[in-house]
């Protein structure tokens, strides 16, 4: 029975391009999950877009002598290409600035003010003294008042995952220019977080299928929730519809307040353009549709906190109860399937230290299955993992060249040598059968560790199967049964069959090089569908253009399930799957990001 999977996946913000940090966290494993999803069956809805409101992106443009605007418009068509590079298989990538983007946020907003979730107070905001300009909590760092951690953020500390206020740090600064930022009276809107607190500590006590680390990071919050501002002082972000509000040119959403629901906005938007306008009630309304959050851990709390919150206060679900609003009883996230970070040299990718490696450079020299490959096999799944060059030349060279490549190259080259097509099995044995039935039970152990989103231990799974038809090839050595053809073709037949079923296996994670073996097994058409980047106009203004991720993921061939290789089905020889990289890679690192030796 096909169940509907929405697959939602953070947004990466618009002021630069993307380094392999951040799809290390959000990018790669969402899609692996979706394609792996779509393969088994199922209705996927996967959706994000730039994140291009707030103060960041102010600061970006004055550093580049542009409008705001123009820094999204630039930032946001960069970010676009590089997920396409990737592959990744959004049904829709768009951005928060888009007129159905705030018309969604303005309705939800309107729903829990009037149930009474929305608080306005008077309150300390921080201003930076050589600009005026309001700096937001997490330009502002200090030592946390609560652990002694010199680094928290003015909104929260990462480590102990308390809520802060800017003006509780110890000697804060802003990030911007290192200055001592003034505190100053002025009124907000908050979001009445303790009004959640039974409410959400119930439903999280039922989230038991959830990652250990994220359930207990949400669970902590809970116990000491306080009111959160969803308002700012600047002229840059989605107007408050509310009166005497609505005409104040420096009052705007707060960011992170219309980021979260761009999700749900994304959907909406999704749905407008497919010609069916209601067409996100399937998973958003149907309680029997399963909800998935892919993120980095520096996220979880805007995931398992404050999005279930505004969601409740929406549906009239929290503890001041309420009406539900004008999109009915909205779903709550299913699971947060939160990344831990990826590291260089220990420290966290970050452009401004220098530190990073941009994902459009490295799709460049190397193609996007060897990056979807390593994070998903190497990645930061449950714990930060550093990315050295040295691993990155090992896990291509030796597993994806030397075992999958090779077992694709021989086994087709020495059939289409031989026989020009897939050869029939005429003289089996108990090897042979053994292979096989490894490599169909394969689908249910890798197919699981995937619907739990366990990747590494997935992609593991499906080598396992390379390297025991590696191993079998090599044992039953066809190259020298010339004298006895009927095992000979028999040996090729089987070969190709578990390069048939590997394929698969493996078409989540790398579904160019997939489309490839489909191809040099014989087949044509699409295999492995991949993302279009359309440009398109505002469905609210049609003076507006702006590059979206798009697919017609339905219409391809994959589907989790061992397919019978069809006999005859001509053959010609392959050329290389993967290219080896060069060995020295490891030593001294790409021109564009080499090894800083210490």
């Amino acid at each position: 029975m096909s169940t509907s999977v929405l697959t939602a996946v953070a947004w990466p913000y618009a002021n630069g391009p993307r380094h392999i940090g951040h799809v290390s966290g959000f990018g790669v494993p969402s899609d692996v999950f979706s394609r792996y999803q779509r393969m088994a069956g199922n209705k996927v809805l996967m959706v994000s877009g730039t994140d291009e409101h707030g103060t960041p992106i102010l600061v970006q443009a004055e550093k580049e002598g542009k409008t705001p605007r123009q820094t999204a418009d630039k930032y946001n068509r960069m970010i676009a290409e590089d997920l396409h590079g990737l592959g990744l298989s959004y049904d829709l990538f768009t951005r928060t600035t888009t007129g159905n983007h705030y018309k969604v946020v303005q309705e939800l907003f309107l729903a829990l003010h009037r149930n009474g979730y929305i608080l306005p107070q008077t309150t300390t905001g921080a201003i930076s003294p050589s600009t005026g300009r309001t700096l937001p909590d997490r330009y502002i760092e200090g030592t946390c008042p609560i652990c002694d951690y010199d680094g928290a953020r003015g909104d929260q500390c990462d480590n102990c995952g308390n809520q802060l206020d800017p003006a509780e740090l110890i000697n804060p600064v802003s990030r911007i220019n290192g200055e001592k930022p003034e505190f100053v009276e002025t009124e907000h809107l908050f979001l009445d977080l303790p009004a959640f607190t039974d409410s959400l500590g119930k439903w999280l006590s039922t989230r038991t299928d959830w990652r250990p680390n994220v359930l207990k990071f949400a669970q902590n919050l809970v116990s000491d929730m306080r009111p959160r501002p969803i308002s700012r002082d600047l002229d840059w972000g989605v107007p408050i519809p509310l009166e005497g509000w609505r005409d104040q040119p420096m009052k705007r959403f707060y960011v992170w307040f219309d980021a979260v629901i761009g999700y749900f906005s994304a959907s909406v938007e999704w749905a407008r353009r497919s010609g069916d306008p209601d067409a996100w009630r399937q998973w958003w309304t149907d309680p029997d549709a399963k909800g998935y959050y892919f993120m980095g851990k520096d996220n979880i709390t805007f995931h398992a906190q404050i999005w279930p919150a505004l969601l409740m206060g929406h549906n009239g679900q929290g503890d001041k109860g309420g009406e539900p609003g004008p999109y009915g009883e909205l779903n709550l996230p299913g699971e947060i399937v939160s990344s831990e970070f990826l590291t260089m040299s220990g420290s966290k990718f970050s452009t401004s230290r220098g530190t990073v490696i941009y994902v459009r450079d490295f799709l460049r020299e190397f193609g996007p299955d060897t990056l979807r490959y390593y994070i998903s096999v190497a990645g930061p799944e449950n714990q930060d993992t550093d990315f050295t060059w040295e691993e990155f030349v090992r896990r291509i060279n030796f597993e994806l060249a030397n075992e999958w490549g090779n077992l694709v190259n021989r086994s087709i080259s020495m059939a289409a040598k031989n026989n020009g097509a897939i050869p029939a099995p005429r003289a089996v044995q108990q090897a042979d059968e053994e292979l096989k039935a490894m490599a169909r039970n394969a689908f249910d152990v890798v197919g699981g560790h995937l619907q739990r989103s366990r990747f590494k231990a997935a992609v593991q799974e499906a080598m396992r199967v390379v390297d025991a038809a590696n191993k079998y090839l090599s044992d039953q050595q066809p190259w020298k049964l010339k004298d006895d053809p009927d095992r000979r073709d028999t040996v090729l037949h089987t070969a190709l069959q578990v390069v048939s079923d590997a394929n698969t296996l493996l078409t989540p994670f790398l579904p160019h090089s997939a489309q490839k073996v489909h191809e040099l097994l014989g087949g044509t058409g699409v295999w492995a569908a991949q993302p279009e980047l359309r440009d398109v106009t505002d469905l609210d203004d049609e003076s507006v253009q702006y590059p979206v991720l798009m697919g017609d993921y339905e219409a391809e061939q994959a589907k989790w399930e061992s397919v019978e290789i069809e006999v005859g089905r001509p053959l010609n020889k392959p050329k290389p799957l993967f290219a080896k990289v060069d060995p020295e890679l490891a030593e001294t690192g790409p021109e564009w990001a080499p090894i800083q030796n210490s």
